[in-house]
């Protein structure tokens, strides 16, 4: 009989494709498809990600406001709508209204008012993050592909420093039950170099990056290293733009709770288990025959109490 573990990886594979009845793609993707195309400037990279988090509220300033808000100028704006485009800021406003109110439309309004307290705020604001991925997972063929490929990579290294180690720790204790040969880097500096190397040179063609907030620096070098070694780089992180974004290969964008003193990670943790997920539908064989080994040995040493 199947362990609960293996009863879901046979149970809950991914399939591709928009077989759901609901195809609604959230504000975050939409606006993600709108700038990731061109290559923007530090400056223009800003501006997209206050539109990308502010976007109910961004899509109704003026020219002046807007570059005020970001820290740009006015001219660098226009530059930006040319840049992504639109034949101006007007042209450019005028898209962003129409996915701001289909974003009002599609959901009730947080508004604070209606909020009981702050812990209850901030569960709000993890399940809007949870909707927006529930959206973005209509469509789950990236996830699909860049499992096969961190699958595929003989070693998989893992990589997560200062607070988003717990992450890399979770899905690299995870992946280790169906991959034969994961690497988890938590430290940074010649450390993180010396395994990024050391995977390349013993076969390893992919890096699973985290980068949450505060954003490292450390793990942006990390990525390089990374990258100029020959690896390719699959990121999940909370930004849809940015250096980290520009410097990988797959980026996997999800929002992080920021409503209490420390932020909480429940989109980018499901996201995490999606890519898992992935992994174990690549390779159905060794997946069922890792877990039938692990199961055996879990028993024959007592890991775990008996329910």
């Amino acid at each position: 009989m199947p362990s609960p573990q293996q009863a879901r990886a046979q149970a809950s594979a991914i399939t591709s494709g928009r077989t759901g009845p609901e195809t609604e793609v959230s504000p975050t993707s939409r606006l993600r498809t709108l700038f990731d195309g061109p290559r923007l400037s530090p400056g223009q990279r800003r501006i997209a990600q206050y539109l990308i988090e502010n976007i109910t509220e961004a899509a109704f300033l003026s020219i002046t406001d807007l570059a005020e808000r970001v820290g740009v100028s006015q001219p660098s704006v226009t530059r930006f709508a040319a840049a992504v485009g639109f034949s101006g800021y007007p042209a450019l406003r005028e898209r962003l209204q129409s996915i701001a109110l289909g974003a009002l439309a599609g959901g009730p309004a947080a508004d604070e008012a209606n909020r009981s307290n702050e812990l209850q705020a901030a569960v709000d604001a993890e399940i809007d993050n949870l909707e927006n991925l529930r959206r973005d997972f209509a469509d789950p063929d990236q996830v699909i592909d860049v499992g096969r490929q961190l699958s595929q990579s003989t070693p998989l290294t893992v990589l997560g420093l200062r607070i988003s180690a717990s992450l890399a720790e979770y899905f690299a204790y995870a992946a280790r039950r169906v991959h034969p040969d994961v690497r988890l880097v938590t430290r940074g500096g010649s450390v993180a170099y010396d395994a990024l190397l050391q995977s390349r040179e013993a076969g390893g063609t992919w890096v699973l990056a985290f980068s949450m907030p505060r954003h490292a620096q450390e793990t942006l070098t990390a990525v390089r290293v990374a990258r100029s070694a020959g690896l390719k780089v699959a990121l999940i992180t909370d930004l849809a733009l940015g250096p980290w974004a520009d410097e990988a290969d797959a980026v996997f964008s999800s929002g992080t709770g920021s409503r209490l003193v420390f932020d909480s990670y429940a989109a980018p943790g499901v996201m995490a288990a999606a890519l898992l997920q992935a992994m174990t539908d690549a390779g159905p064989e060794r997946t069922q025959a890792r877990l039938e080994e692990y199961e055996q040995i879990a028993e024959q040493h007592q890991f775990f109490l008996r329910e």
